[in-house]
């Protein structure tokens, strides 16, 4: 990273705050309590210097402006890409999936800059994570603003997600699974075209429940699920009502339409004997995602 103004002493703190930000995760810097426990101990021995107390890393990251940010992402991206080519990253023909989600990071103070009231009504902020599905590495991560909807910003995002990762060698094939906060035909365009294959969480309008509904009770499966619950999932076709703009994705023609699982989970009362089982299911809430047709 470029030095801020200042001399040798301030450039040599500089340059441990970095490794201070890339050694420790991300999710232990939310909270000085988890980023002190990871930063003393064994971690020292580990590391082989002493990270930045978190006052201190706390004032070199206030110094930080947008450029830094961007940098530091570049550095980010190729730590992953070095840990990956040294063996842990997927196998060639693994299927990688990306999990995109954002998340509420809750503050106390009212002057906070970006700190602000969302949806939860928790003042914070309100930043979009990637992470790796089955190992739960951070693939990528934008600040934003508490009050920022949860799809604000999504579609660069999750181009610089993907750009990271082909970057880090990935050859195998990359499915990315978000919920409803994300549906979007805008998303959608943008990984089918990047030839990216994706499982997002359907809102359930009027039209969806209606197209569920019309499932036959038999073709309903029964997966493993929580223990004292299951679910059960059944496929089906979409076809959204209204036709396409010129300017729209085929995804929305009767010729492609999009595919889909509408996933109802029950939840089993225990009984003493199996044949009453069925009597004691009753359907919770149904949750449908689409998936490509």
């Amino acid at each position: 990273m470029s030095n801020h103004d200042g001399g040798a002493g301030e450039s040599a703190g500089q340059g441990r705050g970095v490794t201070t930000l890339a050694a420790i995760p991300e999710a232990m810097r939310n909270r000085m309590d988890a980023y002190w426990r990871a930063a003393n101990g064994s971690t020292r021995k580990a590391l082989g210097f002493v990270p930045l107390a978190p006052s201190t890393i706390g004032t070199f990251l206030r110094s930080f402006k947008f450029g830094h940010v961007r940098q530091l992402d570049a550095v980010n991206s190729r730590l992953l890409a070095n840990a990956w080519a040294a063996g842990a990253g997927p196998k060639p023909d693994e299927e990688l999936v990306v999990d995109l989600d954002s998340t509420v990071t809750e503050v106390y103070g009212k002057q906070k800059q970006g700190a602000s009231y969302g949806y939860t009504g928790v003042l914070g902020y309100h930043p979009l994570i990637a992470t790796r599905a089955g190992t739960g590495e951070v693939l990528g991560s934008r600040m934003r603003k508490g009050a920022a909807g949860s799809s604000r910003g999504v579609l660069r995002f999750i181009g610089e997600v993907l750009a990271t990762i082909g970057r880090a060698g990935v050859c195998g094939p990359v499915t990315v699974r978000a919920d409803s906060g994300f549906w979007s035909w805008k998303l959608i365009d943008k990984l089918t075209k990047a030839g990216v294959g994706w499982s997002i969480t359907v809102r359930l309008v009027p039209k969806i429940k209606t197209t569920i509904a019309a499932i036959p009770e038999e073709a309903w499966t029964t997966i493993d699920y929580t223990r004292g619950g299951h679910a059960q999932v059944a496929e089906t076709i979409h076809r959204p009502g209204s036709p396409p703009r010129p300017e729209q994705n085929s995804l929305r023609s009767d010729k492609n339409p999009i595919g889909g699982f509408g996933q109802r989970l029950v939840e089993i009362v225990p009984r003493s004997s199996p044949e009453s089982l069925g009597a004691s299911m009753q359907v919770k809430r149904v949750v449908p995602f689409g998936t490509q047709a």
